[in-house]
């Protein structure tokens, strides 16, 4: 019995080993993962602005900053890390960074008005729209909340939801979902550590309690 429970601990100290392992190999990809996310942040040289009081603006202004910031965590339902809303590392290279960042873009587009040109009369639904210059307010719309066929909506919607406000926000979503994924992955490994360390602590500890033991002298 004895012999079999020895054999038992050194089986579950491999099997601890190879989870250290694996949790090492974990951590040494997340490391590359991280580095080469902040290489590509501070290339591309995208930092938030804030007030010399630490806090976020817009513009220069906080209330911009607040009201990006409700989208974020009322509408999109985003839970915002405060910490990684650093002052004194305003380069965009952190989930909520990125997200804020997103949140910015897409804020700006939902209250943007649209300069509509008209170079001739159009009639629509019965209404005559007559060849001009019209001012149209998105006033929250998303891209696919516009009457496309509409003259007016219509090209304002192309002019508001451009390609590049579409690049950018994917562009940033993708930035959102790999430092999420490596903030998993460094779970992860520290999972795969602590439970090879209590496998290997188990292990020991039976190959100690069924060590021999030495006779004492009478």
């Amino acid at each position: 019995m004895t012999s079999r429970l020895r054999v038992l601990g050194v089986i579950l100290g491999l099997i601890g080993l190879a989870f250290l392992a694996a949790g090492g190999f974990a951590f040494l990809k997340v490391q590359d993962g991280t580095a080469s996310l902040k290489a590509f942040s501070a290339a591309q040289d995208v930092q938030l602005t804030y007030n010399e009081e630490g806090q976020l603006t817009d513009g220069g202004e906080t209330e911009g900053a607040q009201g990006i910031l409700a989208l974020l965590t009322d509408d999109w339902a985003y839970p915002v890390v405060d910490s990684e809303l650093d002052p004194n590392d305003p380069i965009v290279n952190t989930a909520s960074e990125y997200m804020y960042q997103m949140a910015t873009i897409a804020y700006h587009t939902l209250h943007s008005t649209q300069t509509v040109v008209l170079t001739e009369d159009v009639e629509y639904k019965g209404e005559l729209f007559k060849a001009g210059e019209y001012e149209f307010a998105v006033d929250g719309r998303y891209f696919s909340q516009f009457d496309r066929a509409h003259p007016i909506e219509g090209p304002a919607r192309a002019q508001a939801w451009s390609a590049t406000a579409h690049g950018l926000i994917g562009e940033l979503g993708v930035g959102t979902v790999t430092a999420s994924a490596l903030q998993l992955g460094l779970a992860l490994a520290g999972l795969f550590a602590g439970v090879g360390a209590t496998f290997l602590l188990i292990g020991a500890g039976l190959v100690w309690a069924t060590r021999p033991e030495k006779e004492t002298d009478r």
